[in-house]
């Protein structure tokens, strides 16, 4: 079974034969994901580095947060021997790949590395994709960027085996919400079948990813949650909520493991859309937003400097919570 061909989508034929030529030709190839990197991100550019590294190719991956830690969530994937630090990446690569990044400056310090790219390839769902590439693979109706990446690898000619399976599937199963999202077409679950075929271990994926916490998660959360505010007159209803350094280290909660807190928030059936401010280490706010339908908060996002899908956005804001929230408020 091989994934359905893209040729008749946004992405045309054309232009994944230039991918493919691109990445034979190159000796080098460096792959980069966006900051803070999700299931669907990391698990997408370690699929392609592991089947282009037993291709013979030589690959370097990363991503361009200050902090360089792979969140611990994420940190049972194959293939993380090819992560290198941003100060170890190609300074202007031959070919760089990108990977779910919608905006150049969701690359974070590895900015300046892709405008000095001979070659930029984007492979990305999400609409809101401003094109930055030399050559973008945007197809908004994939289920996520893992979709795009398992037909690049299909075009190429190379083999899925058990441990890019694995980073494929993660990547699937966290942007369709463990196929829970509008997201979940028949292709989703065909690509699932293609890839539990390899003998990937589904239970276990399942369980690092959505059934293990440390003690202080469940600390955190309480407060979380203590301080939630619900604003029913706000669009279509808005509840939210923030969680800052000093909470997080009240309790030895590393950043990256507060990620999952927006999905008990947004359970409010009063609200239709659902934030959370969560301060990184550095002190910035780092703001999630999801919807259940009534309002694109993409569209908001974007207009904050942001980006993502009509149901699950972000952006990054340098002003206070209340003043976050007013201007969040005022889009909405």
């Amino acid at each position: 079974m091989t994934p359905a061909s893209h040729d008749d989508g946004p992405v045309s034929g054309r232009d994944w034969a230039r991918a493919v030529e691109l990445i034979s030709t190159a000796d080098e190839i460096a792959l980069a994901c966006h900051v803070s990197p999700d299931g669907d991100a990391l698990g997408s550019m370690l699929a392609v580095g592991l089947a282009l590294r037993a291709a013979g190719k030589r690959v370097t991956a990363s991503f361009g947060d200050r902090r360089f830690t792979v969140p611990r969530l994420l940190r049972f994937l194959p293939g993380q021997e090819l992560l290198a630090d941003p100060a170890h990446y190609p300074a202007a690569p031959e070919v760089m790949v990108t990977f779910d990044v919608p905006t150049v400056g969701r690359l974070g310090v590895l900015t300046g590395n892709t405008v000095k790219a001979n070659e930029v390839v984007v492979l990305d769902h999400h609409p809101s994709n401003t094109g930055f590439g030399t050559l973008n693979l945007v197809d908004p109706g994939a289920a996520a960027t893992a979709v795009l990446a398992e037909e690049l690898l299909h075009r190429l000619g190379l083999p899925i085996d058990k441990d890019i399976a694995t980073c494929l599937y993660v990547g699937l199963v966290t942007d369709t919400g463990s196929f829970r999202h509008s997201s979940t077409t028949p292709a989703a679950h065909a690509m699932a079948a293609r890839l539990l075929a390899t003998g990937l271990d589904p239970e276990m994926i399942a369980r690092e990813l959505w059934d293990r916490s440390p003690f202080g998660y469940l600390k955190v959360l309480g407060v979380v949650l203590d301080r939630v505010r619900l604003e029913p007159e706000v669009g279509g209803g808005l509840v939210w909520t923030f969680v800052t350094r000093a909470d997080r280290a009240a309790y030895g909660l590393p950043y990256d493991e507060v990620e999952g807190m927006i999905d008990v928030i947004r359970r409010t059936d009063e609200a239709d859309v659902a934030t959370i401010l969560k301060e990184d280490d550095d002190g910035v706010w780092q703001v999630s937003m999801r919807s259940k339908g009534g309002v694109d908060v993409s569209r908001v996002s974007v207009a904050l400097g942001g980006g993502g899908h009509a149901k699950a956005a972000g952006f990054t804001s340098h002003q206070p919570v209340e003043e976050t929230i007013a201007s969040l408020r005022a889009l909405l």
